[in-house]
């Protein structure tokens, strides 16, 4: 496992810099889905344009004006808080704390803090000032949807950062209210359905006041959202964030090495009842022994047992057993091997991302990508979601989980907007 890049640069290239220790794999990948879905996205509005679906807009900009206070105060505020964290991040941090725990302290770096944010506001002042001009003046930019990438980008992460992390405490209510603001700021703990909401609602009000058709915008998101995805869940996968699946009863894992093996007639129980304190007291606990969820399936010979059954060892959150064999801070692994569900995501979606991107110029009807993402992406959350351990909550006398239910109406809505457009194309015709 690779919590963070220190241990992918160990791993890889033998060298151990421990200021890499800051770069979580988790936050790494999800930037990288950010960015597949940014080269997506803009691909296919910029095509959108060619056919005459999307226009620019003419916005007024004033040029030639001298850096003004706030310009100065904001890029000062920057350069302070990159100076003051970063810099003493890498240079100030006791060895006993995570690097989150010191982000999110009052610890820092005063001097570097102060060079940054002098720095950046100088650098502002000289800008502004190499262009001001003796009349400031007013200039119309042509701006079109496919400029504005970047923008839906930033929108996407802040706003879908803030959405899972609004559902993920609701759905551990407890949790929240026992310990808020250890879960705020938490490296973890993030539900997809809450930032994918939160965003979508953010990205339409922006695309409303830019005067971008939205029904074309939300088309063009729709294939990159499952390429992010994807992306994004190869970092739950490598780092072992906790987003894995059930117990796979048919393997237990060698505390010597950490690893999956075979589990004879009888080692299963027995693990259980071993480290029974964890599996009735952890975070995933059970309320006896004989309900911890699992499913007994041995791996096939032609696959790796990773692939069904994988303890997760030295995963990110420092979750399950002590291996025997290790002596650095990420020495835990699961004490039963789980399905790694993460995996199975990243590979459906992939998949499901080159359906939609091929098909999509055969698409004519507007509105039809956004139903089909909604349908696939509903099925695919759902039926790994029967894998999966989460709370769940009761409707219409089923037990649920949130996933689940969100699963359940994106499917629904996905397949009333298919079925509305398919109706309404002979008549326009």
């Amino acid at each position: 496992m690779y919590p963070n890049l220190y241990y992918v640069f160990k791993d890889w290239f033998g060298v151990e810099w421990k200021p890499l220790s800051f770069l979580n794999t988790f936050g790494f990948m999800v930037a990288m889905g950010f960015i597949a879905a940014a080269i997506a996205i803009s691909s296919e509005l910029k095509r959108k344009e060619k056919l005459g679906l999307l226009f620019p807009r003419e916005e007024y900009i004033t040029v030639g004006k001298s850096a003004s206070f706030l310009d100065l105060l904001v890029n000062f505020i920057t350069g302070f808080l990159f100076g003051y964290k970063l810099i003493g991040l890498f240079f100030n941090k006791p060895a006993d704390i995570s690097p989150q725990t010191y982000i999110f302290s009052t610890e820092g770096n005063l001097a570097a803090g102060l060079i940054l944010g002098v720095g950046l506001a100088g650098l502002k002042w000289w800008e502004k000032n190499k262009q001001k001009l003796k009349e400031p003046e007013q200039r119309v930019l042509r701006i079109w949807p496919h400029d504005r990438v970047g923008d839906i980008v930033v929108i996407s992460l802040v706003f879908g950062i803030i959405g899972a992390k609004l559902f993920d405490n609701f759905e551990n209510w407890d949790d929240f209210v026992a310990h808020p603001v250890e879960r705020i700021f938490s490296a973890g703990g993030l539900t997809f359905y809450g930032g994918l909401i939160v965003a979508a609602i953010a990205i339409c009000v922006y695309a409303y006041k830019k005067n971008i058709r939205m029904v074309h915008l939300v088309d063009a998101i729709a294939p990159a959202m499952l390429i992010a995805y994807a992306v994004g869940r190869i970092g739950c996968q490598v780092s072992g964030d906790g987003d894995w699946g059930i117990y796979n009863s048919a393997y237990i894992t060698d505390v010597n090495s950490g690893k999956a093996v075979l589990a004879k007639p009888g080692q299963y129980e027995a693990q259980l009842e071993k480290y029974k304190t964890y599996f009735l007291d952890g975070d995933r606990k059970s309320a006896s022994l004989a309900e911890v969820p699992h499913k007994n399936i041995i791996a096939p010979s032609f696959l790796p047992v990773w692939m069904l059954a994988y303890s997760f060892p030295q995963n990110v959150n420092k979750d399950g057993i002590k291996i025997a064999s290790l002596t650095e801070e990420h020495d835990r692994a699961l004490p039963v091997p789980v399905f790694p569900t993460a995996f199975y995501e990243t590979i459906i979606s992939t998949f499901l991302f080159l359906i939609l991107w091929s098909v999509r110029k055969r698409i004519r009807i507007a509105g039809m990508m956004t139903g089909l993402y909604l349908l696939v992406n509903g099925m695919e959350r759902f039926m790994i979601e029967k894998i999966r351990v989460n709370n769940q909550i009761h409707v219409l006398g089923f037990k649920l989980s949130q996933a689940e239910l969100i699963s359940i109406c994106l499917m629904v809505a996905g397949a009333v907007i298919i079925f509305y457009l398919s109706a309404m194309k002979p008549k326009k015709a």
